[in-house]
């Protein structure tokens, strides 16, 4: 969460300097992976001027700059900003606000109240427990409706009852959000299926040197040295003929020399390499080009 925030086991005292509001909104936290924009959907838990507590469908990295837009109930725009990753404890994650403008401070403000959102203090975690009756101490004092003492054992049936309760909540959740991401991932690699297809039946709009396109390349894979081939002692430069799409992915590959098992570890590794799409008249287009890839000892 933000720079004050507690982190997983604090038991001291509270250390927020601003309220954080309890607020469930649509969320996506934006990262770079190997230069490659990946979005990550989640739901928020709260927020405050300094940063956002959130449950998400993947993982991130404490330390990792990412990309927030959350959709706060009543507001017509969603909060873009950026922020740092704090901490990661399961599927919830603290983000640290960076760069965050006083227009954007005050629309969390001007949200708060108009939507009368309720407001934790960040008061400690075990005294937040404390309830109306509890002594000095801290300690609750339970009564039946007649002021009579509780029984203790009632007390802790009912305790451990909340416990099950909530740990079948938690798994329930668990096992949904994890059924969600393998539906999604299967949803987004079918698409990409499909896409890269269609790219493929398309004819190449231009002929692109090989060294203009290595400028455009972001992400690289470097091919596997088949354990047949380094027995065998082959070794030499494999040379392709591929057609990148308008997305900048690979999605026709032909070898022009070598042997075919290195042509094929060659392949391999070219189906996963992606280029910043090559544009004509200003619009991404399906270009052929020609790549070379090394195997030596």
């Amino acid at each position: 969460m933000a720079a004050g925030a507690e982190t997983r086991g604090w038991r001291g005292p509270s250390r927020r300097r601003v309220p954080r509001f309890l607020v469930q909104a649509p969320l996506d936290v934006t990262v770079l992976r190997s230069g490659i924009p990946d979005t990550v959907p989640g739901r928020s838990v709260n927020v405050c001027e300094r940063g956002i507590s959130a449950m998400l469908a993947g993982d991130l990295v404490p330390g990792e700059a990412v990309g927030i837009e959350v959709h706060l109930p009543l507001v017509t725009d969603p909060l873009r900003t950026r922020a740092l990753v704090r901490y990661q404890d399961k599927l919830r994650c603290g983000l640290e606000f960076v760069g965050l403008s006083a227009e954007q401070r005050a629309a969390i403000r001007d949200w708060a109240k108009e939507a009368k959102a309720e407001a934790e203090i960040g008061v400690n975690p075990i005294a937040a427990l404390a309830k109306p009756g509890a002594d000095a101490g801290g300690t609750r004092r339970e009564t039946s409706e007649g002021g009579a003492p509780r029984k203790p054992g009632k007390k802790r049936r009912g305790m451990w009852r909340a416990i099950f309760v909530g740990f079948l909540f938690l798994a329930a959740v668990a096992a949904a959000v994890s059924w969600w991401r393998w539906n999604r991932g299967w949803e987004e690699l079918e698409s990409g299926w499909k896409n890269s297809l269609a790219a493929s039946a398309e004819k190449p709009q231009a002929q692109v040197a090989a060294e203009v396109m290595q400028k455009l390349l972001i992400h690289k894979v470097e091919p596997a040295y088949p354990a047949e081939a380094r027995q065998a002692n082959l070794q030499g430069i494999i040379a392709l003929d591929i057609v990148v799409g308008r997305d900048g992915s690979v999605v026709n590959m032909r070898p022009l020399n070598g042997p075919q098992v290195l042509a094929k570890a060659a392949t391999d590794a070219l189906r996963w390499w992606k280029f910043q799409p090559y544009r004509v008249n200003g619009e991404p287009a399906v270009v052929e080009t020609t790549v070379a890839v090394e195997f030596k000892k």
